[in-house]
């Protein structure tokens, strides 16, 4: 239910000019029961003026008479012969007179970023009219030298969500699919994928393969090879004596006085 605009002045005048009840009067007003009777006592809204509901507009009369006779009735609130203001209907967005020299870029970004979109979409995203746009489209604007094409949320003429939703609705109406993002092909081998623990250096196939090369090359080859074939414990003792002997023996001397 309608309350008045200044429940409390309200009340102050029904208090002080009518024999409706604390009940009627709170109901309309909008306030407590105690409330009113407070306002009845002086205890509230001291000094205050009260407002007539009549002039105002807000109650009739006849409205009055008839609850003051039947004090099980409740108020209502008069039609409002006052017109009532209009809701805007929607149009083009408004845009600020700071970034109204920044409509003419934007224009060109959606022309050639988004062919698909109508004059009526790019006039109601940035708020601007056809003629404008056709101008642009044509290449016929006045200032066609000076436009350079640039992105409408960078220029704050738009939100990223409104463009999205609209280039949406511009392709699905022209029948445009968009294209599928292929996923990568799933690999071939069983083996599963090793995690590297923590300080642990993972090498790639061709570096595993580089380091171990490297470590071939700086392995000593020994001169002497015991192979598994060798049996028992004796022949190897001999074999590594044998070896002993001959580096151990000295080179033989010429004979100079011969």
């Amino acid at each position: 239910m309608a309350h008045p605009l200044m429940p409390k002045a309200t009340a102050v005048w029904l208090v002080e000019n009518t024999a409706l009840t604390f009940g009627q009067i709170s109901a309309f007003c909008g306030l407590h029961d105690l409330e009113v009777q407070a306002i009845a006592d002086d205890e509230v809204a001291t000094g205050m003026q009260g407002l007539d509901p009549i002039a105002g507009g807000e109650l009739t009369q006849e409205e009055l008479d008839r609850c003051v006779t039947d004090s099980s009735t409740r108020l209502e609130m008069a039609k409002p012969k006052n017109p009532m203001p209009k809701a805007r209907q929607k149009g083009a967005r408004y845009t600020p007179v700071s970034k109204r020299q920044d409509r003419p870029d934007a224009i060109a970004w959606l022309v050639k970023s988004h062919p698909e979109l109508s004059d009526a979409q790019i006039s109601q995203l940035i708020g601007t009219t056809k003629p404008t746009i056709n101008a642009i489209r044509e290449r016929t604007h006045w200032n066609m030298t000076n436009i350079k094409p640039q992105n409408p949320i960078a220029l704050g003429l738009c939100s990223g969500p409104d463009l999205e939703t609209i280039v949406a609705k511009a392709r699905k109406k022209a029948g445009i699919v968009p294209e599928e993002v292929e996923k990568p092909a799933a690999s071939d081998s069983d083996e599963p994928i090793r995690i590297p623990k923590i300080g642990e250096t993972l090498l790639l196939k061709g570096e595993a393969k580089a380091d171990r090369e490297r470590a071939l090359e700086a392995e000593e080859v020994p001169v002497f090879a015991v192979t598994e074939s060798t049996e028992g414990d004796g022949a190897l003792a001999e074999v590594l004596k044998q070896a002993e002997d001959v580096f151990s023996t000295p080179a033989p001397k010429d004979n100079a006085d011969s």
